[in-house]
Formats: structure tokens, sequence, C-alpha cells
């Protein structure tokens, strides 16, 4: 019996040996993923200065491709599910109509990106419960036209970004629905979108709070419900925005353009203690 027993346990030993091999042998790869980790990390390790590598259309879900420098790639209509993109370099990467959906994007830049049309719905964006402003993503000079987001982004940089018809509307219709990890709107306090364009852009609901929109554009945006207390909108020009219900609570207002065309102002909260 003894005898047995031992030569079960060698092969069980044996079995979590090959098991363990296999395990390392795959390691970083999605089922479903077209390349492996190891594979991405030296093909842009050996690409040549100028050369940019073609991810057009693949599949990357899963992958953990932190700390990398895509050096301007091309990601277009790339599935990034899951990705973790932890301190890596998109600038100026072609990441148009890509799916970024549960990615990680602590300390990603973006910045000069392509983001036509993607979704960033629930990335991982923080490295730990105190969500440290310093973990935010940069999307500084992106071009976000028609992105379509549901996130915590505070602290992000927007700095002269394009984000023309950008909808940030939140996944549910009303607060409470949905799961207990979708959030009820988008939050964006302290982010940095000073000289970005938001025309026609959708914040409904979104919280603003202690963000600089200095000199942006608001042509047309919908800031319904908003929450832009302690909001710097010096310079910029909200005409024909819709500001219904929103709060402008401590906002700087000083030097605002289009104010008379504003809709909904007469039904906006706490107007009279914003500063103009």
């Amino acid at each position: 019996m003894a005898a047995v027993l031992k030569r079960l346990g060698l092969a069980y030993l044996a079995a979590l040996a090959m098991g363990s091999a296999a395990f390392s042998a795959d390691e970083n790869v999605s089922p479903d993923a077209d390349f492996t980790a190891r594979e991405i990390t030296q093909a842009l390790f050996k690409a040549k200065p100028g050369e940019r590598l073609d991810y057009t259309g693949r599949d990357l879900t899963y992958l953990d491709l932190s700390g990398l420098d895509f050096k301007q790639a091309s990601l277009a209509r790339t599935d990034l599910y899951g990705v973790d993109l932890t301190g890596s370099s998109l600038k100026g990467a072609d990441v148009s109509n890509a799916r970024l959906d549960r990615a990680v994007l602590i300390r990603t830049d973006l910045s000069g990106a392509d983001l036509r049309g993607a979704t960033i719905f629930r990335p991982t964006v923080y490295s730990d419960m105190q969500n440290s402003h310093a973990d935010a993503p940069r999307f500084a000079g992106a071009n976000l036209t028609g992105i379509r987001v549901q996130a915590d982004l505070s602290g992000a940089d927007f700095r002269g970004a394009d984000l023309t018809d950008a909808d940030f509307r939140p996944l549910e219709a009303r607060p409470g629905q949905g799961t207990l990890v979708t959030l009820a709107r988008n939050v964006l306090k302290s982010c940095d979108f000073s000289g970005a364009i938001l025309r026609g852009a959708d914040l409904t609901r979104s919280v603003l709070m202690f963000s600089s929109m200095g000199g942006a554009d608001l042509r047309g945006t919908r800031l319904v419900e908003a929450d832009l207390s302690k909001v710097d909108c010096s310079g910029a020009n909200l005409a024909g925005a819709d500001v219904t219900g929103a709060d402008f609570d401590g906002a700087n207002l000083a030097g605002v353009k289009g104010l008379d065309t504003v809709k909904g102002l007469d039904k906006a909260v706490n107007l009279d203690k914003a500063f103009r």
C-alpha cells in the first residue's frame, strides 16, 4: 500500500511540474490573443527608428504590456480588453476605434494619440484605494473625437485634446441601476481640460469638481446635471451649451463667452455662488 501511495505521490508531483512548465510557457497569453506579450515586447524592442508596428484589428486581450513604448504603433480597431498598459507609452499611436474596456491605464501616456471612436469602459486607473491622481493617464493633445467613456479618470490630463462629440453619458439610465461596479456617472475630478475642444460632447451627470476648463471650447456641450462646483471655466466658450440642473457652486465663470445663449441656465443650481 505504501509503495502504491509513493508512486501516486511521484506521479502527482510530476503532473504539477508539467503543469507549472505549461503555465510558464503560456504566461501572459489570452486564449484568443493573436500574440504573446513576449512577441510584442521583442518586436517593439527590435523596431527601427521611425518604424511603426501594425497591430490593426488584432486581438491583444488580457496581455501584460505594461512599461512598453509602442513607438506610435498602429492599434486601430485593436481589441485591448483587459490589457495591462501600466506605465506604457502610446504617445502618437493610432488607437482609433479600439476597445480599451477593463484595461489597466495606470500612468499610461496617450498624449497625442488618435483615439477617435474608441471605448474606455470601466478601466483600472489607480494602483490602490487612495486613488492618487498621479496614477491617472495622460491624453494631452490627443484626438478623442466620438470616444465613449465610462470611468473614473480623476486627475487625467486632457490639455488641448479634441473631445468633439465625446460621449461621457452614464451607462445607467439613472443612478442605482446596473451592477455594483457600474458607476452611476463619469468621475472627472481635478482633470485639466485647458484649451480642450469639447464641442457637442455629452458630459451629462459627470462629476467635474475642481477641474480646469480655462479657455476650453464648450460650444453645444451637454452639461446636464453635471457637478461643476469649483470648476475653472474662465475664458471658456459656452455658447449653446446645456447646463440644466448643473451645479455651479464656487465655479469660476470670469470671461466666459456665450452665457447669453446657454440653455437651462435658469434651472442650474448654485449659480449665485459662482464667480463672474
